[in-house]
């Protein structure tokens, strides 16, 4: 049967080499599990946002098991999905705040309309063709900039998750000086082992950093009472988070939480609001070049493309779309291929049936909540994940045109802008409104297309009518 739906032979693999292709590409993009509630729900943080931690934790794996399921019956790519990083941080960041300035009742509501909408948007795009004008409206090196703009802002993120830069009056931001805290040790081991395997191109090496981060929390957590009232009730320990909010799981297996608080709670009426359009918009890009990045290089490294062409490209941007729009009725943010799949391709996986197998162990992972939530729920366990996903988006920047101006300014504006006005939308908007101006003072008016001047224009008037009133 997997011969016969996959063509194996043809591709000079195997169902065990499939198999295996696809437990490495699961080990090293699982750490979306532990993030992406923690993200969504606000618990990073300290600010919650209504949406329920394991409604989020159920609606992830169901939106990336389903899509990658698409990706690898219907396209036969060996590329797994699931929420995307940085999209999710636009979702909190602004996507959130944009609804409830627009009046909306429930914010996240309002927020998944949004995705909704902008995964209905790619769908339509994708089937009628149009994918090409859009992808081209946006120069290489916008895009590159768009990529390690977010990866700088998910890096501070998890910095200041983990309490090693802290707010300053006088600057802004410094940098902590107590470094024997409980949480920035276990914000450093973590990084450590993470970062070294990582190194060693080791399989799931930002998971592991994870589940060691997690093991030392749990070990200091029973350990601190016995150490004596002298270093319980120091304030170093006593204020950290491990002391006040992190509690050990009493199980590992359970029952998946319940999808009822978020399912199909998406607001699309308020989405269709003229406040949420810039949103919209944004959130189509950029699930639009995630998905074109994420494709080119893993079909490159695995050999799948056809004279500078990717066979089947509508099938794997459909899987995508269709992931997004079920992830949002799921109650999750937008849905993409994983660049992490480029593991599974180097352990020989060349079709669906990798994608298949990681569809599988989401659902499989749907059973583990309880340590789920006592990981994503303690902020220094995750924040080496963001670290160091943030800093692989930041490679991004050798790709900018450093020669032109007219290019580099507005990728500049959007490169520093995301993370100094901690929002995305706010990064975006500078150097998008940038960069057709930049182009007709600099003489070059003709490389601006008509989709660049709409993407400006519906950012200006974000910049009017939305940032304007916050």
């Amino acid at each position: 049967m997997f011969e016969r739906i996959f063509r194996l032979r043809e591709h000079g693999t195997t169902v065990r080499t499939e198999l295996v292709a696809g437990l490495t590409t699961f080990l090293t993009m699982s750490y979306i599990i532990f993030v992406q509630p923690a993200v969504l729900s606000g618990v990073m943080f300290g600010q919650p946002t209504g949406m329920d931690f394991g409604a989020i934790t159920t609606a992830t794996c169901l939106a990336a098991a389903l899509a990658s399921a698409i990706m690898g019956l219907y396209a036969r790519y060996p590329i797994a999905q699931a929420p995307g990083m940085g999209e999710n941080f636009f979702f909190v960041f602004s996507a959130v705040p944009a609804a409830a300035l627009a009046g909306a009742a429930l914010p996240w509501a309002t927020a998944l309309g949004a995705v909704f909408v902008s995964g209905v948007l790619f769908l339509v795009l994708s089937l009628v063709g149009a994918r090409e004008a859009v992808m081209n409206s946006i120069s290489p090196s916008m895009k590159h900039a768009i990529a390690a703009g977010i990866g700088l802002f998910i890096a501070f993120i998890g910095l200041q998750n983990a309490g090693l830069i802290v707010k300053d009056p006088g600057t802004a931001v410094r940098l902590n000086p107590q470094f024997a805290s409980p949480d920035l040790v276990v914000f450093f081991v973590g990084l450590l082992v993470a970062g070294g395997l990582h190194a060693r191109r080791v399989r799931g090496s930002i998971l592991w950093g994870i589940l060691a981060a997690g093991a030392l929390a749990v070990a200091l957590k029973l350990l601190l009472p016995h150490l004596g009232p002298a270093i319980a009730n120091d304030p170093l320990v006593s204020g950290s988070g491990l002391v006040q909010r992190f509690e050990i799981a009493h199980r590992v297996v359970a029952s998946p939480p319940s999808l009822e608080p978020t399912l199909f709670r998406m607001d699309v009426r308020g989405a269709l609001s003229l406040a949420m359009a810039p949103i919209v918009a944004i959130f189509l890009f950029m699930v639009f070049f995630d998905t074109v990045g994420t494709l080119v290089g893993v079909a490159q490294q695995a050999g799948l493309m056809r004279e500078g062409r990717l066979p089947r490209a509508r099938q794997a941007f459909v899987s995508d779309a269709v992931g997004t729009v079920a992830g949002a009725c799921l109650g999750t943010s937008t849905v993409t291929s994983y660049i992490e799949s480029a593991t599974g391709v180097e352990q020989g996986g060349r079709t669906g049936l990798t994608a298949l197998t990681v569809a599988a162990l989401f659902l499989v992972a749907l059973f583990f909540s309880p340590v789920v939530e006592m990981l994503g729920g303690y902020a220094p366990v995750t924040a080496p994940a963001l670290v160091l996903v943030g800093g692989m988006m930041l490679r991004n920047v050798q790709h900018l045109a450093w020669d032109d101006y007219t290019e580099l300014l507005p990728s500049f504006l959007v490169l520093l802008g995301i993370p100094l006005s901690y929002s995305i939308a706010d990064g975006l908007a500078l150097g998008f409104i940038a960069y057709p101006l930049l182009k007709v003072l600099g003489g070059r008016a003709r490389d601006v297309r008509w989709v660049s001047w709409l993407v400006a224009t519906l950012l200006l008037c974000y910049f009017v009518f939305v940032r304007s009133r916050i």
